[in-house]
């Protein structure tokens, strides 16, 4: 059987599954030679123009730069430089709008051009075929070349992966996308440049076999071509059926090779590496002519343009100088202009976007020639999509997933795998933009993927962050336990005590005694003295005589609460007590009672006239006093019953009296006669009462001296009955309380008047003792409500 090779030697050559045979329109552009575009007056350079990461900018703005200087560098295979299409000056480095579908904006470099065009120094290698490979790829590297088929993949990281791995090497000059023209005329003008770039990829790769794939609806190529390859190049140019799209990478392989692209893997891993004519071309300027990638042909072609064809159109070109130039049209009433092909381009959002790397060609059609879909209907699910995939796929499948955001699913049915071809699109006849769909799921797939690649990075990062702590808190508690070990050692060899062991002891020793001895702190050392200071002002008040003054009634309201609850209970067992003694005195009770005890008081006011003499004779037994007490304020109808009370125990002694009438006449006080008219100032009542005080306390003790002073009794001594006590702690009528104490002053001076004449007289009486009775004492502590 047959190897690969010998097959592909005799001309045999394969077929893809599906693809399409579109409108070509390749003659709109294809006339005539490549011309140059000419020098803006500004260009933009997007810092990233292939696949991969952008490099770092070792340039500012204000720097003059030189044509072909490098702007940016990177020590990565990935990361190419970009260098100034031309001599100027750089006047900023901003967010420009750059070639994408998206239409997002990138950090460019932009370069106001000096018309001057000059060069900076470039290294050539002329003599490739002596030199390293590994130095050529470094060189193109340095260059700026990537991939300018549309992929934009590093050209020298492709060359590295395919050393020693390949035995085919394949030039892509199929251009199958309808009305591109720029590989085409490249060969056709620039043939003999074209096959030398060839043969510095065959020395740096020196592959077995060398292929030229091209369609044949480009014959003139194919004779240039043919003019310049000789027999020693070992290069063949195969002619393939034209058919879209067979310039794609993996259906290009197919068709030379047989061998079939695994999914999600690239050529190299079947033997075969593939650059594009136009790289081919551009390695050959950076080799032999030192110059970096500064430049690409650029196909102008739609019907709005006046001037078709090809340009060299400098990197970094606003697109809206180029239509300028080229006597753009626009339609009136789809004006659009399209990045790549008819299939594969897309629409940008304006003109000040700037040609690149990837940049094969600008279209601008009418809407004649190339008819607008604005709207999509239903899938018919005819199949169509899934008869044209080149790449075996399930079109009407993976746009459903990818509408819906499977996309989980997405990758299931392999969408890494689509080439965005757009042939599914283009036989739709529901019009469905399939292939907007499939780019917006691999941009969030990747963005996921990228979200998922960062946080693992960071895990790791954070894990060995941890791993390193660990290990330094080990060494460190290893080194100060070794110190530690070192220093007792050190200071047990000298003689001498453990310095850190006597410091904790000490420590220790002073927790203990913390814990032994509990502290008090200031603040409750202070409110404790107060609190005990306050219970002894409180006992020493209680047990001293009652103070007479304002001060006294102000501490004794504060006591209010507490002297009404004892107030009520006194006044509640005095009722009941009053209740049981009146009820048999109040049925008997009638007209000659009154009658008695009106005659009872006369002769009690009779007998007190007598009362000096009485007194000369015998001691006279103080009658206890009526005591009132007003500290506190009480219930009106409790001060009623009170009053009751005493009236009744008042009746109680007149009937008692007529008995001590009868054995002497009894020196009776006359009852002080009180105005009740006059209202009373609460101040002066209080003062006149404490007076009263003072002067009954003086008068007893008086009278306790005469007592003591006098004959003793040969008779029976006859006791008065004692005036009822009633307490009226709790708060009386103001008129009644007024009333009340001038009673008490009344009789506090008649008191004292008569204790004065019997102190005086002193005279022994033979019968019986009659017992006097004394002024009522009032307490007028509390405060009187002032009404």
């Amino acid at each position: 059987m047959l190897s690969i090779i010998e097959q592909i030697k005799q001309g045999k050559l394969w077929d893809f599954h599906g693809g399409i045979h579109p409108a070509e329109n390749k003659a709109l552009s294809s006339k005539q030679p490549i011309k140059a575009a000419g020098i803006p007056h500004e260009l933009v350079l997007p810092l990233k123009q292939h696949i991969g990461s952008r490099g770092d900018i070792i340039v500012n703005i204000g720097d003059h730069v030189l044509k072909g200087q490098p702007l940016t560098q990177g020590d990565i295979a990935m990361c190419v430089p970009i260098h100034a299409p031309s001599s100027g000056t750089i006047t900023a480095i901003e967010q420009r709008t750059t070639a994408h579908p998206s239409g997002l904006t990138d950090l460019c470099i932009v370069i106001a051009t000096d018309n001057k065009d000059t060069w900076c120094y470039a290294t050539q290698y002329p003599d490739y075929q002596d030199r390293d490979p590994a130095e050529l790829i470094e060189a193109i590297r340095l260059a700026g070349i990537a991939g300018l088929g549309g992929a934009g993949f590093p050209t020298a990281r492709k060359l590295q992966g395919g050393l020693g791995n390949v035995d085919i090497l394949i030039i892509n000059a199929a251009e199958c996308e309808p009305y591109i023209t720029a590989d085409d005329r490249l060969m056709q003008d620039y043939a003999d440049e074209v096959i030398e770039g060839v043969r510095i990829l065959r020395h740096i790769i020196a592959p077995k076999l060398t292929l030229i794939g091209i369609e044949d609806n480009k014959p003139e190529a194919i004779k240039a071509l043919e003019a310049c390859v000789s027999e020693d190049d070992n290069i063949i140019i195969r002619v393939i059926p034209t058919k879209y799209p067979s310039g794609s990478s993996k259906q290009l392989v197919k068709l030379l090779t047989g061998r079939e692209v695994p999914s999600q893997a690239r050529s190299t891993s079947i033997g075969v590496i593939m650059q594009n004519i136009g790289t081919a071309f551009a390695i050959k300027r950076a080799i032999v002519n030192g110059e970096p990638l500064i430049e690409r042909v650029v196909t102008l072609t739609g019907e709005a343009f006046k001037q078709r064809g090809n340009v060299f159109a400098l990197l970094g070109t606003p697109i809206a100088y180029l239509l300028e130039k080229f006597g753009y049209q626009a339609d009136k009433k789809y004006p659009r202009v399209i990045i790549g092909g008819s299939l594969m381009g897309f629409t940008l959002p304006h003109a000040n976007v700037p040609i690149t790397k990837i940049t094969n060609c600008i279209l601008t059609p009418k809407r004649k020639e190339l008819p607008l879909h604005t709207y999509e209907m239903a899938c018919i699910r005819c199949s169509a999509c899934a008869d044209v995939c080149p790449s075996s796929l399930l079109p009407q499948q993976l746009q459903w997933y990818a509408k819906d955001k499977d996309y989980g699913k997405c990758e299931e049915y392999n969408l890494s795998d689509c080439i965005e071809c757009g042939a599914c699109a283009y036989v739709c006849p529901s019009e469905i933009p399939l292939v907007q769909y499939y780019r917006q799921a691999k941009a969030e797939i990747w963005e996921r993927k990228q979200d998922e690649m960062s946080a693992e990075r960071a895990r790791q990062r954070f894990e060995a962050k941890q791993q390193r702590m660990e290990r330094d808190k080990a060494d460190r508690e290893n080194r100060f336990a070794k110190a530690a070990t070192d220093r007792r050692q050190s200071m047990a060899a000298s003689g001498g005590d453990d310095a850190v062991a006597a410091a904790i002891a000490r420590v220790k020793a002073k927790q203990a005694a913390a814990a032994t001895t509990p502290t008090i702190k200031p603040a409750v050392a202070a409110a404790i003295a107060k609190a005990k200071a306050k219970q002894a002002a409180s006992t020493s008040e209680a047990n001293a005589e009652p103070d007479n003054s304002e001060m006294a009634a102000l501490r004794k309201q504060r006591k209010l609460q507490a002297r009404e609850q004892k107030a009520a209970k006194h006044a509640e067992l005095m009722q009941q007590q009053q209740a049981d003694t009146d009820q048999p005195s109040a049925q008997n009770t009638d007209k000659k009672d009154a009658v008695a005890a009106a005659v009872a008081r006369a002769k009690a006011r009779k007998s007190a006239q007598q009362a000096p003499t009485a007194i000369d004779a015998e001691p006279v037994a103080a009658e206890p006093v009526t005591k009132v007490n007003t500290d506190a304020a009480v219930d009106p109808k409790k001060a009623a019953v009170a009053a009751a009370v005493a009236r009744a125990k008042a009746r109680k002694a007149a009937q008692q009296a007529p008995t001590a009438i009868d054995a002497e006449p009894v020196a009776a006080e006359p009852a002080a006669e009180v105005k009740t008219d006059v209202t009373v100032d609460p101040k002066k009542a209080a003062v006149a009462a404490a007076v009263a005080r003072a002067k009954a306390r003086k008068a007893a003790q008086q009278a306790q001296v005469s007592i003591e002073t006098q004959a003793p009794v040969n008779d029976a001594t006859t006791n008065a009955a004692p005036a009822a006590e009633v307490n009226t702690d709790a708060a009386v009528d103001p008129k009644k309380a007024a009333v009340a104490a001038a009673v008490a002053r009344a009789k506090a001076r008649k008191a004292a008047q008569q204790a004065q004449v019997s102190i005086e007289t002193q005279a022994p009486v033979n019968d019986a003792t009659t017992n006097a009775a004394p002024a009522a004492e009032v307490n007028t502590d509390a405060a009187v409500d002032p009404k």
